[in-house]
């Protein structure tokens, strides 16, 4: 038996043919791979997988049905015949509808009683909190917070009893010589006395929401301001109010934007009564989707997608105007 010469015969010790740097190629692919990814893709790459879950469902919920709205805005449905396309008619009655202007001043005219009112007192009240003791500011941000959890529906409710031609508003105004007034009956009186429980129930967020911007100051502006002799209220216009002005634009933009879309208010207490005078924007297309036309659905549809590009472009129109940090960034 001849001897086999096994020094030219491969072995399982062989390693494995490198690049000069001493680079396998599985890791140099691995290394193209990755090279091809932008930076900061791969320096957000956590950041991005966080905010995917909701990303999907945003587009789910939010950017679908809206393009789905768009599309079926062009066209004219019933539930007893076919679908027909009418391309901008329904924009066309939409905008020629005078109770859509009216409808839209009112949510505006709500917008401007109730929104730089509970900015305010918002304010006001979360400097005064930003000032006691641990103990009584718990209390107190817990009373305050009340109204957040109390349900429109109730509230109206409530003060629906509170105007009466005996409840405590008549027997208030009584007590200098005034009224008794017919509140809801009266369309000089009925806006502004549907702003009073929209203050009332947005008030209580805003000042937690005021209450932890001030807070995020630091303590040594404030006692800067003391030591100079600044009195509560030049502490509140040199320091509070230019420190919040991103927490501000927060509350402005979010203010405007549920006040326009008011609903439930207008509904119970006075139905967009009297003569219209609390008609807002979606109570004029809650009742244009009750109409007994047959095509009430693509009318009041059209309705709430301009009211979507209204309530985008006033919000538009703040972040430019308003001075911030992040609506410059934005």
């Amino acid at each position: 038996m001849s001897m086999i010469d096994t020094s030219t015969q491969p072995t399982a010790q062989a390693t494995a043919v490198t690049d000069p740097g001493g680079t396998s190629p599985r890791r140099r692919r691995r290394g193209k791979v990755t090279e091809r990814v932008p930076r900061h893709l791969r320096a957000h790459l956590t950041a991005y997988l966080m905010i995917t879950p909701m990303v999907v469902l945003l587009g789910i919920f939010v950017i679908w049905p809206l393009v789905y709205a768009c599309y079926l805005s062009f066209f004219k449905m019933s539930f007893y015949k076919d679908a027909e396309f009418v391309g901008f008619d329904f924009y066309q009655y939409v905008l020629t509808d005078p109770d859509f202007y009216s409808s839209l001043l009112v949510g505006l005219k709500l917008a401007v009683m109730v929104v730089p009112t509970v900015l305010v007192l918002a304010l006001l009240l979360a400097s005064f909190l930003a000032t006691l003791s641990k103990r009584l500011a718990a209390f107190m941000k817990t009373t305050v917070y009340v109204p957040a959890v109390v349900s429109s529906v109730v509230a109206a409710i409530i003060f629906v009893f509170i105007y009466q031609d005996e409840g405590f508003a008549n027997w208030f105004i009584g007590l200098f010589g005034a009224g008794p007034l017919a509140w809801l009956n009266t369309a000089g009186t009925a806006l502004p006395a549907v702003a009073i429980p929209a203050v009332w129930l947005g008030f209580g967020v805003s000042t937690l929401i005021m209450l932890a911007g001030i807070l995020d100051i630091p303590d040594s502006y404030f006692e800067s301001a003391r030591l100079d002799g600044a009195n509560f209220w030049q502490r509140t216009r040199y320091i509070t109010v230019p420190s919040l002005r991103n927490v501000i634009l927060f509350l402005l933009v979010s203010g405007l934007t549920l006040t326009i879309q008011e609903f439930q208010l207008p509904l119970v207490m006075t139905n967009g009564g009297p003569v219209n005078a609390t008609n807002t924007p979606n109570l004029y297309i809650f009742n244009s989707f009750r109409d007994g036309t047959p095509y009430a659905t693509s009318y009041s549809l059209t309705a709430a997608l301009l009211l979507f590009v209204v309530i985008g472009t006033i919000s538009i129109i703040i972040f430019r105007v308003v001075s911030s940090e992040k609506s410059t960034d934005a």
